[in-house]
């Protein structure tokens, strides 16, 4: 197993992992965007009041998405098994 072989594999498991996340990063980001700019306004400087709300958006997201987080992860980790005896064969 090389160098560029291992940095090559970790290199698409941060792409996969970012791909992954960032649906419910954008949702949470969107929505405590949308909080913030909703409390600037009426003046109401609650800091717990945007977590319900971006737990929210987090939940909606992951479960409209989820069977093609799950299709993405495996079609992944199914290509990693696969070539596991190429990577330590050499």
């Amino acid at each position: 197993m090389t160098e560029s072989l291992v940095v090559s594999i970790m290199l698409e498991a941060m792409r996969m992992t970012t791909i992954l996340a960032a649906p419910m990063l954008l949702a949470a980001l969107i929505t405590g965007l949308v909080i913030s700019i909703f409390q600037a306004v009426t003046q109401i400087q609650e800091q717990t009041l945007a977590i319900i709300p971006k737990m929210a958006a987090m939940l909606g997201i992951l479960a409209m998405l989820f069977p093609w987080m799950l299709a993405q992860a495996t079609t992944y980790m199914a290509s990693i098994f696969t070539n596991f005896p190429s990577y330590v064969g050499g």
